[in-house]
């Protein structure tokens, strides 16, 4: 029996909730009901924040448009996809490349490469001469196709798969492009070498430290992302966030945001550095199925406010390229993951991921072997002509 793809439509133009119809958008969040239904390790996404973050007041869509596909037979619902062309990217690097995202299926090729057909249609009908993903929605959101690790959930912000998927990408005729990983890292007594390196950028006078203040939360967020787009920018499919981007970001941080878990540092009163972990809201929500309601809101709260997290995951740390080659300023990174070591050890935290980091990053993965930090998770990024 052939397979049927429903393409609908991201609306950015009418500012409705979504090009989607209320059905169809239903079965592309419930689908994955079905692909995971034996797979212990998986967590479904809260609903809420997905149907946020695929409605066009979402401000990724004021400089992008995308679809929301779903693939079934015999009226079946077996996977799903989006595709989406990104302005801001483009206008950086000129490449003509668009993404998919969101692809999870069964262990069907037929249905992983209607999908993708699909998707890659889509993107060629605007223009587009490359796919690449899958990016959900971008490559500051998450990234990849999981291909090692299947034996742990994701962390926040984190994607999982089947160990088939992969393997049904390549087979619609993409190829890898890039290898993205995770880090397991266990807060607990730090390496002498790594000790050593951090206590002496802390004995230079001009080197400070704060947390970020959650009364001033968009004014830190502000900092931080202009050290990040300096220290980032250089990086593979790095692409800056927008102004609207950002507020929303310092939005989405107030819930969540742990400030002993954040790290602002200064040289001589200039903001330099930062590094920010974020307590692992999947293990908080893995038991409420991607519902609030009825009670999933006050259990989270709860989870959040009062017993606290035991896992974080560091989720970004940037440091200025002004500063990389400065000798006395090289274990800066070294010195922002022993403080937050340490602050976690006072919150309870028994164990962090580091994610994600580039393959070829040599200089980043040396310094979180150099902590002690044990590569568990592999991410795949792969793209194909279109």
């Amino acid at each position: 029996m052939a397979v049927d793809v429903r393409l609908s439509a991201i609306d950015t133009s009418l500012h409705r909730p979504l090009g989607a119809g209320a059905k169809h958008l239903r079965q592309f969040l419930d689908v994955v009901d079905e692909i995971y239904r034996t797979d212990p390790n998986y967590v479904r996404p809260l609903d809420f924040d997905l149907r946020q973050r695929l409605s066009p007041k979402n401000p990724f869509f004021q400089h992008a448009e995308g679809v929301v596909l779903t693939a079934r037979r015999g009226g079946r619902v077996l996977g799903r996809a989006t595709a989406q062309v990104d302005r801001e990217h483009l206008a950086r690097y000129r490449d003509d490349v668009g993404f998919f995202g969101f692809f999870d299926t069964v262990d069907d090729q037929e249905v992983a490469s209607a999908l993708l057909e699909h998707a890659g249609r889509w993107l060629r009908d605007k223009g587009m001469k490359t796919m690449r993903g899958p990016f959900s929605l971008s490559i500051n959101e998450e990234l990849g196709c999981l291909v090692e690790g299947f034996d742990a959930p994701p962390m926040l912000l984190m994607t999982h798969h089947r160990p088939y998927q992969g393997g049904l990408i390549e087979g619609a005729g993409l190829e890898k492009v890039k290898d993205f990983y995770a880090w397991r890292y266990g807060v607990g007594e730090v390496p002498t070498r790594a000790r050593r390196a951090a206590d002496e950028v802390a004995a230079l006078p001009e080197v400070s430290s704060r947390m970020l203040e959650p009364k001033q939360l968009e004014r830190d967020v502000r900092l931080v992302m202009d050290i990040f787009n300096d220290a980032w920018s250089d990086n593979w499919g790095f692409v800056p966030l927008t102004e609207a981007e950002l507020r929303k970001m310092a939005e989405d941080f107030r819930l969540l945001l742990v400030p002993e878990l954040t790290l602002l540092v200064s040289v001589d009163g200039e903001p330099v550095a930062f590094a920010i972990a974020l307590p692992n809201l999947n293990a908080m929500i893995r038991d409420l199925k991607g519902k609030l309601l009825p009670t999933g809101a006050a259990k989270l709260l709860f989870r959040l406010k009062v017993s606290g997290p035991d896992e974080a995951r560091l989720i970004l740390l940037g440091v200025r390229r002004k500063l990389r080659h400065v000798r006395k300023y090289a274990a800066l990174s070294t010195y922002m993951y022993v403080k937050m070591n340490e602050a976690g050890q006072r919150l309870g935290i028994r164990r962090g991921e580091l994610s994600w980091t580039l393959e070829d990053n040599g200089a980043v993965n040396a310094a979180i072997r150099f902590m002690g930090g044990k590569i568990y998770k592999r991410y795949r990024v792969y793209e194909k002509a279109l």
